[in-house]
């Protein structure tokens, strides 16, 4: 019986070490987001016969390419970083974030005349997973760059403009690159500002239309580290940043 608890102890120990060294941090963010969609018709200015009253139903016309408005929004999320060494990271992390258009409506498909802007709204739930490349500038700071997926579910949206075009799936994925800089803060906690840009994968169609979506985020926040190890060998002390 003690024999088995000393084993139960040693893998416990054991486990916690090996976390405590893959463990790299957890953080909090708040940011502000700014995005946009944009349509491509491949069958643009041609009129689709097919349709019995075209003139009194746009959306059997074929209108233009049109991009919208930059909408402003806001997101917040948690993340956890692991890694086995210092410069290269998986980040893992739930969001909540907002995005959108400002659009005109078609109000007539043979001259392409629109409407005043009106604002389709999006809310996700995502679930992003990056690779985080860090870079060390000097003792006061560090600089990445990251690399990732957003598995997005859609918790619930309002298309006021270019509805049977603009409507997103309820389930969605999307890109990301990122560049950040984090600073000291107090003690273990580190704040850090960064920059991604967030565009769809794939483009969704519907008839000759597809429509996407491209987000800019801005983000601060707050990471919490581990104790930073003070020295490297037997010798000399080695500072490795305040990523570390």
């Amino acid at each position: 019986m003690r024999k088995n608890v000393f084993i139960l102890i040693v893998f416990c120990f054991c486990n916690q070490l090996a976390f405590s060294q893959f463990f790299k941090g957890i953080g909090a963010y708040g940011a502000l987001t700014q995005s946009r969609h944009k349509y491509k018709n491949k069958d643009a200015g041609s009129r689709q016969f097919t349709a019995i009253d075209y003139a009194n139903n746009p959306d059997f016309y074929n209108g233009r390419d049109y991009v919208g408005k930059e909408h402003f929004s806001w997101g917040a999320g948690i993340f956890a970083e692991f890694s086995s060494n210092y410069g290269a990271r998986w980040q893992t992390e739930i969001s909540y974030t907002k995005k959108g258009s400002k659009e005109k409506n078609l109000t007539d498909p043979f001259t392409g005349a629109r409407s005043g802007f009106e604002t389709n709204k999006y809310t996700y739930i995502q679930w992003n997973n990056y690779l985080k490349f860090f870079s060390d500038m000097g003792i006061a700071s560090a600089r990445y760059w990251m690399i990732g997926l957003r598995a997005e579910y859609l918790l619930n949206g309002s298309s006021s403009a270019n509805a049977p075009f603009s409507e997103p799936k309820r389930i969605w994925a999307s890109g990301d690159i990122g560049v950040g800089m984090e600073f000291p803060f107090i003690r273990k906690i580190n704040w850090f500002i960064e920059e991604h840009w967030n565009p769809d994968i794939w483009n969704p169609k519907v008839r000759s239309t597809t429509m996407r979506n491209r987000t800019f985020e801005t983000r601060i926040g707050l990471v919490y580290r581990p104790k930073r190890k003070s020295i490297d060998d037997c010798n000399a002390p080695k500072y490795r940043g305040p990523a570390y």
